[in-house]
């Protein structure tokens, strides 16, 4: 992407955890120049120091981005902080979970450009998928910039209502644990069935993986692909009928996994 405005007037980074140093070290690697970051943490790790951005405190008056990515519970003392920055010139991209637009609003002023997103925690890997949703205030050229700068940790996609952002984390924000659990219970089935640990977890995980990898790249649906690994009467069928349970298997159980995530979501919202 076109770093020429952060070049120039900065970029403040609030939060320096796991998400933020995976966010920097996509756009260092992107080519931006550390001296146009400014990072706000009270703890920073030895990579951040190493990286050469501006970790002393002394913030740009005029950032062309602030990105937001301390936890939520600690926004309330973060936040405020940076709210000489609201108005309209800066534009504001929070990946903090849980707060809504409205509520950055209240304190940024409702003529700030706001960008909310939600990544997963594959980002750290640089394999994470993003959703953004704007205020009111965040034009095209917004949506854009906040874009590309997600882009440094995975795939990015534009949701069509901050409604829909409740949906999202229970699907791809919390997904990732669900895989992990997948990974953990059919490893714990292998070793039912007389596997080693060791390598009934080698086997789950690799077969989780790679069978992720084969989804995203083959043009083919994950039905067609399930249907391509099934041979009548074998022993992936007699898996799949239980697992295909209407009542018992894992449509009614995922539908009942995320419908509790979404509406946790929505009472933390509120």
């Amino acid at each position: 992407m076109d770093f020429n405005d952060i070049e120039s007037r900065g970029l403040i980074l609030l939060g320096g955890g796991k998400m933020g140093s995976a966010l920097l070290a996509g756009w260092l690697g992107q080519g931006l120049s550390p001296r146009a970051v400014h990072v706000v943490t009270p703890h920073p790790s030895d990579w951040l120091v190493s990286t050469g951005v501006s970790l002393a405190g002394d913030l740009p008056d005029d950032p062309a981005v602030v990105l937001i990515a301390v936890k939520p519970q600690k926004m309330a003392e973060a936040l405020p902080q940076l709210a000489r920055f609201g108005g309209g010139r800066t534009l504001f991209v929070s990946v903090a979970a849980g707060r809504t637009l409205a509520s950055y609003e209240a304190i940024l002023g409702a003529g700030t450009p706001v960008v909310r997103a939600m990544p997963n925690t594959p980002s750290a890997i640089g394999q994470g998928i993003t959703a953004i949703i704007g205020n009111a205030a965040a034009g095209a050229a917004d949506l854009a910039l906040a874009e590309g700068l997600l882009r440094a940790v995975g795939d990015v996609v534009r949701l069509d209502a901050e409604d829909q952002m409740d949906a999202v984390t229970a699907v791809s924000g919390s997904g990732p644990a669900y895989v992990f659990h997948l990974i953990e219970t059919l490893a714990a089935a292998g070793e039912a069935e007389g596997l080693p640990p060791d390598l009934a977890l080698r086997l789950a995980k690799a077969t989780v993986a790679g069978a992720g990898a084969l989804a995203q790249q083959s043009g083919e649906s994950p039905a067609q692909l399930r249907v391509n690994v099934t041979s009548p009467g074998g022993t992936t069928a007699a898996a799949l009928n239980v697992l295909m349970d209407e009542k018992a298997g894992f449509p009614a159980l995922l539908q009942r996994a995320v419908k509790a995530a979404a509406d946790r979501g929505r009472e933390l919202g509120k």
